[in-house]
């Protein structure tokens, strides 16, 4: 008996030594992010989305523990918060269950690909894939599926902030069938015929280059009224 449950032990270690590794690598990655306690950062915004024409747009974004962000523009701006504040938001509430799938090549950097499962299915969050640097701990790809706006795979690029976890530049690719773009963008799509939408499909990608953050400066919170 003791031999069969020193077995079993044995049999378990590697998953109990990867649920620790796992949970070591999310909170280091957690506590990088939370080590920001507001930012303000100037934003080029391009989208390139079928069907529809949008140029690159100049922005102000900023942003204040936990979830207050702010965008100032004086054109269209197409920004998803899954990059931003959801993911950080969704791992600090650490009601989930993450496991390590592989190891990947990311831009050239070996990195962790791990799920992570809310617990919960009264959220917005479905499923969070995340590619993560343990060197840096820091994130170079993630895949968040959401209830509202389905799957977005976003590609991070760092640069002189990657010691918050701050990118310089992220990579959106969105579904627009399911993304919940400005009206007067949706509309352009809506009106455009079925065979069209056909020949040019349905993934867009946006791409935001971020420079001279501004980082825990003191942001006052009648700024995000």
């Amino acid at each position: 008996m003791i031999k069969i449950a020193q077995l079993l032990l044995l049999l378990a270690l590697p998953l109990l030594s990867s649920a620790q590794t796992v949970d070591d690598i999310l909170s280091k990655v957690l506590t990088k992010l939370n080590s920001v306690k507001d930012y303000k950062v100037s934003a080029t915004i391009k989208a390139n989305i079928p069907m529809i024409k949008i140029l690159p747009n100049e922005a102000t974004i900023y942003f204040k523990q936990k979830d207050k962000f702010k965008v100032e523009s004086k054109g269209i701006t197409i920004l998803p918060k899954q990059g931003f504040t959801d993911i950080n938001n969704f791992l600090a509430k650490k009601d989930y269950i993450a496991v390590i799938n592989d190891t990947v090549t990311t831009g050239g950097v070996k990195t962790y690909l791990i799920s992570v499962i809310p617990n919960s299915a009264g959220g917005e969050m479905i499923l969070a894939k995340l590619w993560i640097d343990p060197e840096r701990s820091v994130i170079m790809k993630s895949q968040i599926t959401t209830k509202s706006n389905g799957t977005v795979t976003t590609s991070y690029t760092y640069g002189d902030q990657v010691k918050y976890g701050l990118p310089s530049k992220m990579v959106f690719e969105i579904d627009i069938k399911k993304f919940k773009l400005p009206k007067s963008v949706a509309s352009d799509i809506n009106k455009s015929s079925a065979e069209k939408k056909k020949k040019i499909g349905n993934k867009g990608t946006i791409t935001i280059t971020l420079t001279d953050y501004q980082v825990n400066k003191g942001l006052s919170d009648s700024l995000f009224k």
